[in-house]
């Protein structure tokens, strides 16, 4: 009669033990009443696309439970900042604290994103995170704030996986392996598949179950204890004590054993496997578990128990295993046998000799078996390794073979750059022997050229030689006419000599009535200027637009004003000088020619809705101001310094063209009394004048140079450019160009300035207005030659006369328009232009009406001698 064990019997009324689904990696619910329902954490990474595979193949594996989003943020060390990190010491804490606020933000977006992958797949997902200095420490202190039992992480990156991985490739995982504390069942996965397990061990001090000895037991005897082991909810304690004090039921002579935790508690150990990892079928099983041949029923778990007990068998001995299993069978069989019968003699001998007989056979049939299998599973370890090096063979082969395809590649490749470096050398071959061929040409045609050369070098010093005489005749005949000129000038200054003695004779002299007649008797309406020195009014004497200056009387310096505009303007001519036509003593009257455009300074400020100056006019308008200067202190015998330089003192006419006026405080410079010839030439005087525009010496010092014209100057180069108001430019600029910010200086107005050029006019502006006045540059050495090159390279032509030898070329304004020659009789047409008298009376003779520059027709065939501008002519003549 089969005897059943009590630990057995209780399997069996509560039911079959739930199979635990380990082996194809499901994550199982412990049925422990109590652990309160946890979810599934699932430990992520930083980027989504690396914890994917995990997230989804934990959620396939869930059963419909929750999962939980474990996280472990580590704050950056190193903070990204201008193409470059940096570490947090050496930033500041606002730029620190800003970048960490950065990283939580996207910490969060990154678990939302983890939590839509759930939300899709149709599961309860929520997240956890942390923040510490180490991610696996940050996980373990998760686990234990948390008393998290289940836990899902990545084995390795990714890119690490293959087939035979068997072990954990991460530093982290393994971190988190050994450290994790022992109730906290781990699953490692790499790329969706399950690489190792880590299975927690028995509540409140349970055994631990994955110890090397249950590793050793063999699977079949591992199975049956699995399938005999029952929830023991009141007993507690040490599996190994509860070894010791296996003893013999008294009523039923049945071995009995304490009972142990549910295997759902020890998820990762209930389902059975070899070493291999290959299942064993429960009919095995059975067939190992029973061995005795009468019917006793040995139970499997005195069997496993005893072959757990530290005192039967050593760790890593299959030789002390196969001793415990055979004392385990001669043992279960003895305490299984009825004492009653055995012992009292019962049974005869013989019966007993038979059962004795058959328990040995029984014995000895297991001991087979059981050698049979441990060389069986050697034989199928000794495989699996032969064909791992199989496989690892045919993986090298195909390494190797893969880098001889390259290596033959490679060889491919040079043999076709070395095929193209042949082709090449043959071609540069070729070209260099037709390169020969035509130097041997070219040097027969430099041989014939260098002849032709030479017959033209004869020529042409023939024909200089023929220029050269034509050029001493034209001077000779210049000179007999210029001598005519003069010997009539001559004689048209005798007849005047009855004009006041204040007033030189070099240009006309107008009566008081013709002044008032002119002005419309000095009507408001054509008043064009005010200033300290009086009024400008535009008038009309003999047919011609001028304009009337008239000083004040009652001051104290109109006269002397007045007599020095006259002097300085009646005996100099330049085409950017004023031109002045006449005076009138009586009233104290200047008369200029009318300039249309203005002054500089309403220009500048567009005044009356006026187009505003384009760059290349202002460049111009500076280079020709320079000339008026440079000719003013170049006169002779002595320097003319203006004194008044400023843009309302600069007027424009119909083409533009500058014109510098207000000579009534400048001043005729000598040396001082005792100096030697070669000192600096000044003027001692009161300072006059505009503060902004004027020399901080002569403020200082009362001392009148031509270096104070060139401050001034440096002034209105930087208001040309600007366009800024004078008070504080030099500072501005100054700031702007230490700075790199002067392109946001210059007028918008006047267009795109070439930068270049912006740059080096802002400079030379700046050196002219330096506070020293030795500093400053020579005008024309450094200032012309700079603004005369930006005013050829802006488009602009040289109407002035000067060129690198000075003041050679006529000015235009010198030029017949019809002859194209330098003008002996200047006369003003009707049109207001101004030709040779020769050339406009024939024209007019002709039968024309109209203005041969305007084709406008003429109101009158009046002509008015331009005595003026014949005198600047005649000055100009002498001087060249």
């Amino acid at each position: 009669m089969a005897v059943v064990s009590p630990v057995l019997a209780t399997s069996q009324r509560m039911g079959s033990v739930r199979s635990p689904s380990h082996a194809s990696g499901e994550i199982l619910e412990e049925p422990n009443p109590g652990v309160v329902d946890q979810p599934i954490y699932v430990a992520v990474a930083k980027e989504v696309k690396e914890s994917r595979s995990n997230l989804i193949w934990a959620i396939q594996h869930s059963g419909g439970k929750r999962i939980c989003i474990l996280y472990v943020h580590v704050r950056a060390t190193m903070i990204p900042l201008l193409g470059g990190k940096f570490p947090t010491s050496a930033l500041k804490e606002e730029q620190v604290q800003a970048y960490w606020e950065e990283e939580k933000q996207n910490m969060h977006r990154t678990l939302d994103e983890y939590l839509q992958i759930c939300q899709r797949m149709g599961v309860r997902a929520e997240k956890l995170h942390i923040e510490m200095d180490s991610i696996e420490k940050g996980i373990i202190e998760l686990v234990s704030q948390h008393g998290i039992r289940k836990l899902v992480m990545g084995a390795a990156s990714d890119k690490y996986y293959n087939r035979r991985m068997m072990d954990l490739r991460s530093k982290k995982a393994i971190y988190v392996c050994k450290q994790a504390p022992a109730y906290c069942h781990i699953q490692f996965i790499c790329k969706g598949h399950l690489i190792h397990t880590r299975d927690h061990s028995l509540n409140e001090g349970n055994v631990e179950v994955a110890s090397p000895l249950v590793q050793q037991v063999p699977n079949s005897v591992r199975t049956f204890r699995s399938q005999s082991v029952t929830l023991g909810q009141g007993r507690r304690g040490n599996l190994t004590n509860d070894a010791r004090r296996l003893r013999s039921a008294s009523d039923g002579h049945v071995a009995t054993f304490p009972a142990v935790s549910s295997p759902e508690e020890t998820v990762g150990f209930s389902t059975p496997r070899d070493r291999m990892g290959t299942e064993v079928s429960s009919d095995e099983s059975e067939r190992l578990s029973m061995m005795s041949p009468s019917g006793l029923s040995i139970s499997s778990e005195s069997a496993v128990d005893l072959a757990l007990t530290p005192g039967l068998i050593t760790e890593g001995s299959e030789n002390a295993l196969e001793l415990t299993m055979s004392q385990l069978v001669i043992e279960d069989l003895h305490h299984s046998s009825p004492p009653s019968t055995l012992q009292d003699g019962g049974i005869d001998d013989t019966i007993y000799d038979q059962l004795q007989q058959a328990m040995t056979e029984a014995e000895d049939a297991s001991l087979t078996a059981y050698k049979e299998t441990v060389r069986r599973r050697n034989a199928e370890k000794e495989a699996f390794e032969a064909i791992r090096k199989a496989k690892a063979s045919e993986s090298l082969y195909t390494e190797e073979l893969n880098l001889r395809k390259l290596a033959e590649e490679e060889l491919r490749k040079e043999k076709e750059e070395l095929e193209n470096a042949k082709r090449l050398r043959d071609k540069v071959r070729e070209e260099l022997h037709l390169a020969l061929d035509q130097k041997a040409s070219l040097e027969s045609q430099i041989a014939s050229s260098e002849l032709i050369i030479k017959e033209l070098e004869q020529k042409i010093v023939s024909a200089v030689d023929l220029l050269q005489s034509y050029k001493n005749e034209r001077e000779e005949l210049q000179i007999q006419r210029d001598n005519a000129l003069r010997e009539a000038e001559e004689l048209r200054k005798k007849q005047g000599e009855a004009s006041s003695s204040h007033v030189p004779q070099l240009f006309s002299e107008f009566s008081f009535s013709e002044i008032k007649e002119a002005t419309d008797n000095f009507n408001p309406s054509l008043k064009i200027g005010e200033g300290g020195y009086g009024s400008i009014f535009k008038g009309v004497l003999s047919y011609t637009e001028v304009a009337i200056k008239r000083l004040h009387s009652d001051s104290m310096q109109g006269p002397l004003e007045f007599q020095q505009e006259v002097d300085v303007l009646s005996k100099l001519r330049h085409p950017n000088l004023i031109t002045l036509i006449g005076a009138c003593p009586d009233a104290w009257a200047l008369v200029y020619e009318y300039l249309p455009n203005g002054s500089l300074e309403d220009r500048l400020a567009c005044k009356d809705n006026t187009p505003p100056l384009s760059w290349q006019t202002r460049i111009r308008v500076a280079t020709e101001l320079c000339s008026a200067l440079i000719f003013l202190h170049s006169s002779k015998p002595h320097s003319i310094v203006h004194g008044d330089l400023k843009p309302s003192n600069i007027l424009l006419d119909a083409n533009l063209i500058s014109k510098l006026s207000d000579f009534g405080i400048c001043r005729i410079l000598s040396n001082c009394e005792g100096s030697s010839s070669n000192s600096t030439e000044f003027w001692k005087t009161d300072p006059k004048g505009t503060f902004v525009y004027m020399d901080p010496e002569f403020l200082a010092s009362g001392e009148l140079t031509p270096k104070s014209d060139v401050y001034s100057f440096g002034i209105i180069l930087l208001r040309l450019l600007t366009g800024r108001p004078a008070l504080g430019i030099t500072k501005e600029v100054k700031y702007a160009l230490d700075t790199g910010k002067l392109k946001s200086l210059l007028d918008p107005v006047a267009g795109d300035w070439p930068f270049v050029q912006a740059e080096q006019l802002a400079r030379l502006a700046l050196r002219c207005c330096d506070m020293n006045r030795k500093s400053r540059p020579d005008l024309y050495s450094d200032v012309w030659r700079i603004l005369d090159a930006m005013r050829v390279s802006s488009g602009g032509t040289n109407s002035f006369g000067l060129s690198s030898e000075g003041l050679s070329q006529p000015p235009s304004y010198f030029i017949c328009p019809i002859f194209q020659e330098v003008m002996r009789d200047p006369h003003v047409a009707a049109d207001g232009f101004t030709y040779e008298a020769e050339a406009i009376r024939g024209w007019l003779d002709g039968g024309n009406d109209n203005s041969p520059m305007t084709n406008g027709k003429l109101a009158h065939h009046n002509l008015v001698p331009n005595r003026a501008l014949r005198s600047a002519i005649h000055d100009w003549l002498q001087n060249h």
